[in-house]
């Protein structure tokens, strides 16, 4: 659900990015809790269509305020948030980006969606460990900064690559976490496009790289959690160097930030010609409409109802993330759901198409 929040704050972290803050009213802060490393959609309103992009939320949960459930305790999470503050990078083209980074002013209000996201570190004694590139680092920020501060147990090995120093966003929050915890959290820094005098030479993290960097720098079995964030390449690198050393799939996490060329998929499952019927649950009111040929099971439900969840459309935020109740779906790209959510019979509404006469899918599930 979206809500108009004010923008208390802009700050410039580098050239091309910033860090906006808006302002949550005290009746709405249950509404915004949230867990380290989840994210919210922003939805700007012009004279063509809507747009909407995910960001993530950068600043440490309070004890207490987090996401239902995610109490230390177990028990009710306290009031929720006074601020949401996110990281925003400035892209090429990027239509809401240059708008966030360039036009927004502080006292304009802006439609900001409830907290969602299962890229989630929740605070627990353990060895922790995370692997980004550029803007990746912006829920790690928020999974170290709560981990460390709430978990005298937990300790925290970051692994960040980006292109140069003056390009680096969070340069002196993450140079805080080595004074604050000294003995529990561990950086280490790869520049591709330039030389540094101390950390890793320059170039890429690829997978070879990090086949052999990761060993050196910990015990890769005793890690708890790894949390991989970051364009697609670095993160896929990541992944199977993880692989490659034996860690359990159940240990690895990741977010997908960019995905510039992907290969177009190989259609499994011929579509209904004609179109099929889409049957939806959302909110806990359920509904049956007709989709048009070539249409995915998002396009369909959103011509019926304009509140069903999305921001990227491009399979990467899992906003649109629902349950395949009956029938069959293509999914043409799945760069949000882990294994084991499609394993459970989850979809991404913006990437399925219908490939069953009758398709029944349900958000709320």
């Amino acid at each position: 659900m979206f809500h108009p929040l004010r923008v208390a704050e802009i700050r410039r972290l580098t050239e091309d990015s910033v860090t906006i803050a808006f302002e949550v009213p005290e009746e709405l802060r249950a509404a915004y809790r949230y867990a380290p490393g989840q994210h919210i959609a922003l939805r700007r309103l012009s004279d063509g269509p809507e747009v909407r992009r995910t960001y993530s939320l950068c600043d440490p949960v309070a004890a207490g305020d987090g996401a239902p459930g995610s109490a230390p305790d177990g028990g009710s999470p306290g009031a929720g948030p006074r601020l949401l503050r996110v990281g925003v990078r400035l892209l090429e083209q990027g239509e809401f980006s240059t708008y966030a980074a360039k036009e927004l002013a502080v006292g304009d209000e802006v439609d900001v969606m409830t907290p969602a996201g299962r890229f989630v570190l929740d605070p627990r004694p353990g060895r922790f460990a995370a692997v980004v590139g550029g803007s990746g680092i912006t829920p790690v920020m928020s999974q170290i900064a709560t981990v460390l501060s709430r978990e005298p147990g937990a300790t925290f090995c970051l692994v960040r690559s980006d292109r140069t120093a003056a390009s680096t966003m969070f340069l002196e929050e993450v140079a805080d976490f080595k004074d604050r915890w000294p003995d529990r959290f561990q950086l280490v820094s790869a520049l591709s496009r330039e030389e540094q005098q101390a950390g890793l030479p320059s170039g890429r993290l690829d997978e070879a790289r990090l086949t052999s960097l990761l060993p050196a720098l910990l015990p890769v079995p005793e890690v708890d959690g790894w949390y991989l964030c970051g364009p697609l390449g670095l993160v896929s690198a990541a992944e199977r160097a993880l692989r490659a050393l034996g860690v359990p799939r159940s240990r690895v996490h990741q977010e997908i930030f960019h995905v510039d060329e992907v290969p177009a998929p190989t259609p499994v499952g011929a579509l209904i010609p004609g179109g099929a019927t889409v049957r939806a649950t959302l909110d806990g009111r359920g509904g049956s409409w007709p989709s048009l040929e070539g249409e995915s099971v998002l396009e369909t439900v959103l011509r019926n109802r304009s509140d069903a969840p999305y921001a990227c459309k491009g399979g990467v935020c899992g906003t649109c993330r629902t349950k395949l109740v009956s029938g069959e779906v293509r999914m043409d790209r799945n760069f949000a759901l882990e294994p084991e959510e499609t394993e459970a019979g989850y979809v991404l509404a913006c990437q399925s198409h219908p490939v069953t006469p009758v398709v029944e899918v349900d958000f709320d599930g």
